[in-house]
């Protein structure tokens, strides 16, 4: 779909528009002040600004039809010119929405929000202390987000602050993100770092020796300044890929290196490949006392698992389940994906039925997303998935499902290209909730990343400004660079965390 936008001329409206036009169609192209002969839409804007009042009016028309919308609103006189610039998008981007809206009979129930994080926005309103009923009515204006939505963001928030009720003063510790890149296969619609581990031993033993280093090193400085760690998060890849004794040798660097493990409030494992699972590996991790496992099916449907790349079988998924069960796990996660390649309700609802036979602690419902690298997005005629209507119903099947047996959402987060526009939920028995996934969703707390492609988060003690910093994702590059990124990621505590009296 290409939309023509006429009365727009700042380039920085470019972006923020096509991520809304693909709300509602494929791959939207968005042209500012051009004309263009290919061109299926046009878009006229009106933007007025009289003082301290602001009016944006939005004409759209398409095969011999307009829709129309506008929107007024006060600017202050004490905005800064970048303050001033986002409340002008905002206001273009709901006129915008309006009109498409208005063309495609479609309801965006997350209004304008494109963004990976939502509940962020309510976060910061709760610590300006802002009561709930102004919080909720700033953002239904601001953003045209749906009372349904607001009200699951506030359950989240609710939920979040009581798991950790020390949340909004974490700034004094830091969590650890440690990525483990080999998995049996890559699925299809994966793009994280992930490489199969059949015939890969060298790159492995290369790559943990880089892990040792970097763990090694970043023990010492958080043992230097005091800072505590609050939670330690396996992922990858599939962390379970490497070998008991690997994976023992590990976890004793943790416990060597890291300063008071043993007060670490959670340690999370990813096992989600269930035919990672063995008897050997669930006793490494009951010996190091690893108190948290990931076991995804993602689907009960064979087929499914098939087409997408999972050489396990469904009867292994719960054969593995009950194996750590039997090992002593007691907080078990699992995953499941809407809208896999030939899935609808039906077979959706098979797989709620499945899940129900075993009831893990938590489980964390994904909308699938066409992200740009994978194989389903590069070869998306061979994956046919369902329409919005019945993705929307899916989710509703879950959330309903998930009231039923207890369980009460506890994060959420939002990807590009997801179907339906919805949203990735987390849900969870109370008391069972994953405090890193809270940190890491909130970005109230630095993560540090270790490993091959871990992405480090620096948030700030005093301002909260958040610098990102990654490793290199293959683990060729990853072993011929672990000591030089080890250096620069200290390097950036030290200049965080050395001239800010927040630790003192």
């Amino acid at each position: 779909m290409i939309i023509l936008i006429n009365g727009l001329k700042d380039e920085r409206f470019l972006r923020p528009l096509q991520l809304i036009g693909n709300l509602f169609f494929e791959e939207t192209k968005v042209m500012l002040e051009k004309d263009h002969e290919e061109s299926q839409m046009q878009v006229v804007f009106s933007v007025k600004v009289e003082r301290d009042k602001l009016l944006v009016a939005g004409e759209l028309s398409t095969n011999g039809e307009s829709f129309f919308a506008e929107y007024t609103n006060v600017l202050s006189t004490s905005m800064s010119e970048k303050e001033r610039f986002k409340e002008i998008k905002n206001v273009v981007l709901r006129v915008f929405l309006e009109v498409l809206q208005n063309c495609t009979g479609m309801k965006q129930k997350w209004g304008i929000l494109t963004g990976v994080r939502p509940t962020k926005l309510l976060h910061r309103k709760m610590q300006e202390n802002i009561n709930k009923s102004q919080a909720h009515q700033e953002l239904k204006e601001t953003y045209l987000i749906s009372d349904e939505k607001i009200n699951l963001m506030q359950d989240i928030v609710d939920r979040q602050r009581a798991v950790v009720p020390d949340l909004y003063d974490l700034k004094k510790e830091v969590s650890i993100y440690i990525g483990i890149p080999f998995c049996p296969t890559k699925c299809a619609y994966c793009t994280f770092p992930a490489y199969a581990i059949n015939g890969r031993q060298g790159s492995v033993n290369s790559f943990l020796g880089g892990l040792h280093y970097e763990m090694k090193k970043m023990g010492e400085w958080l043992k230097e300044m005091g800072i505590a760690i609050t939670t330690v998060y396996y992922g990858g890849g599939t962390p379970t890929s490497i070998t008991a004794e690997e994976m023992d040798l590990l976890y004793e660097e943790m416990y060597q290196s890291f300063p008071n493990v043993n007060k670490i409030r959670e340690i999370t494992v990813e096992a989600g490949r269930p035919d990672t699972i063995s008897i050997e590996k669930l006793e490494v991790l009951k010996k190091w006392n690893i108190d948290r496992i990931s076991i995804n099916p993602q689907s009960y449907i064979q087929e499914t698992l098939k087409a997408i790349g999972r050489h396990h079988t469904v009867e292994e998924t719960i054969e593995k389940y009950h194996l750590a069960r039997q090992m002593g796990m007691d907080n078990i996660n699992m995953d499941l994906i809407i809208g896999l390649p030939g899935e609808g309700v039906k077979e959706f609802s098979y797989t709620l039925n499945e899940t129900k036979k075993l009831l893990p602690e938590s489980l964390t419902v994904h909308t699938l997303s066409f992200k740009r690298a994978s194989e389903m997005t590069k070869n998306k005629e061979k994956y046919k998935v369902a329409e919005r209507e019945e993705v929307e119903e899916m989710m509703e099947m879950a959330e309903k499902w998930a009231r039923e047996h207890q369980y009460v959402p506890y994060y959420l987060y939002r990807q590009k290209n997801i179907l339906g526009n919805l949203e990735n939920v987390g849900y969870s028995m109370p008391g069972k909730e994953s405090i890193y996934n809270i940190i890491m969703m909130e970005e109230l707390q630095t993560v540090i990343g270790l490993g091959c492609g871990a992405s480090s988060k620096f948030i700030h003690p005093e301002t909260g400004s958040i610098l990102q910093f990654s490793n290199p994702k293959d683990p060729k590059s990853y072993n011929e660079s672990f000591q030089e990124y080890t250096e620069k990621k200290l390097a950036i505590l030290n200049d965080l965390y050395k001239k800010t009296d927040a630790f003192v």
